[in-house]
């Protein structure tokens, strides 16, 4: 049977997610460390209280438990929210939120809600491709923004926004990621911060801010006032607000949150109702007892050094293994560390290597919206304790070393000294 044929044309044109399918590498092949996915680390996840509070949930006493509930999500934990936010400077009231399943389903309903068919869609260069995917599957047109050291580059969103316009194309909204960019590990400055509202004002274009990382600061090189939201200073309702329990609770309590205003929450709840009716019940509780608790306060200065450490050691073992061969801009907080890699390596080709000598990453041209052979790649450090991530820098250099690029013609070793070209998003690493 010709099953295409039966296909709406917007499900033919639907892009898969590449981050899942280097996932599904680690998983199908025995002995392979990943750094693909940005999975939290499980050893971290707060184990006895969530049991102690599954007795509590579960005993039956109230048998809304396991019931639908709210397409708006658990009241309780709506009217929360608030406290949470205004620490991050943000002023909200209750009708300004909506509970997702997970910020994926929180960029969907953006997608379904702000996007028509060919509008335009701007993401920064390099995007997170779960963005990128919910953009597309809604037909939406991606436009790549450059980013440099300070976050977005203002002038250059400000000639695609004019170019865009100018070919008759509606500008549905900017995407960012301000806070430890996924995958540039990017922090955003403040500055740049005030100027893209202020941009975004003069040209009335809505911006989606996605903050999964920001509690996740390193305090050797970042501070808290650093990774103030852009909503905190919306005063026009222009910022929709995406956030997540995942990385800072567990990704298996399918909850995360929109912060917009209360016309658009409006807006995405009947499309919320027509994709899952409401968000998981015993999800939400579970979650709202692990705040109200003070479990997910007291865990996030211990979350924050864990997941520090890991960076050092990746950044460390790099250095060790692979020396002037590859270079990154110092993660500040967050997963991910972008690496470049020198000699003119295609890390699309390099995967199929690093697979065989039992690593795995993600490559770069997976993270921008039009075809790329480049020589970057994510390294996600979250999940794998440190000494994984020592074995994985040394499985991935042994697979760097077999590359033709890096070798040369005559099946020398490289020359010292041979190093990727830097950009604004790459640093030289320390010594």
């Amino acid at each position: 049977m010709d099953f295409e044929r039966h296909l709406s044309h917007a499900a033919r044109a639907m892009h898969a997610s590449a981050i899942r399918k280097a996932g599904d590498v680690g998983l199908a092949v025995r002995d392979v460390i990943s750094l693909a996915p940005g999975y939290p680390d499980p050893s971290l996840f707060a184990w006895d209280e969530i049991r102690d509070i599954a007795r509590s949930i579960l005993s039956g006493a109230d048998p809304t438990v396991l019931q639908y509930g709210a397409t708006r999500g658990y009241k309780p934990l709506i009217d929360a929210l608030p406290e949470l936010l205004n620490h991050r400077g943000i002023t909200a009231t209750p009708d300004e939120i909506i509970i997702t399943t997970g910020s994926q389903q929180a960029l969907d309903l953006c997608a379904r809600v702000f996007i028509d068919a060919g509008d335009t869609a701007l993401v920064e260069l390099p995007a997170y491709t779960g963005a990128m995917t919910s953009f597309w599957n809604a037909q939406g047109h991606l436009v790549g923004v450059q980013q440099d050291a300070a976050g977005i580059d203002i002038a250059d969103l400000d000639r695609v926004v004019l170019r865009e316009r100018g070919a008759g194309r509606r500008v549905a909204f900017v995407y960012v990621v301000p806070n430890f960019q996924n995958p540039s590990g990017l922090l955003m400055t403040l500055g740049r911060r005030a100027e893209l509202l202020a941009w975004a004002s003069a040209r009335d274009v809505l911006i989606i801010e996605d903050d999964p990382y920001g509690a996740l600061y390193f305090d050797d090189v970042a501070k808290e006032g650093e990774t103030r939201p852009l909503k905190a200073d919306d005063r026009e309702g222009r910022v929709v607000y995406l956030s997540s329990f995942s990385k800072t609770v567990a990704p298996g309590f399918r909850v995360a949150w929109i912060t917009a205003a209360p016309a658009l929450v409006a807006r995405l709840e009947i499309a919320k109702q027509s994709a899952d009716l409401c968000t998981s019940s015993i999800d939400q509780r579970f979650v709202y007892e692990i705040w109200r608790q003070g479990v997910l306060e007291s865990r996030l200065s211990g979350l924050r050094a864990a997941y520090q450490r890991k960076r050092t050691v990746l950044e460390e073992a790099l250095r060790r293994e692979l020396g002037r061969h590859v270079t990154w801009p110092e993660p500040k907080g967050g997963f991910f560390l972008w690496a470049s890699f020198g000699g003119g390596i295609d890390t699309d080709a390099l995967l199929t290597r690093a697979i065989a000598h039992g690593v795995v990453f993600v490559p770069g041209s997976a993270f921008y919206v039009e075809p790329h052979h480049l020589n970057r790649a994510r390294l996600s450090f979250s999940a794998p304790p440190p000494a994984q991530i020592e074995a994985a820098a040394v499985r991935l250099a042994a697979a760097v070393r077999e590359e033709p690029e890096v070798r040369g013609r005559s099946g020398q070793e490289p020359p010292a000294g041979l190093a990727a070209p830097r950009t604004a998003l790459e640093s030289r690493p320390p010594e």
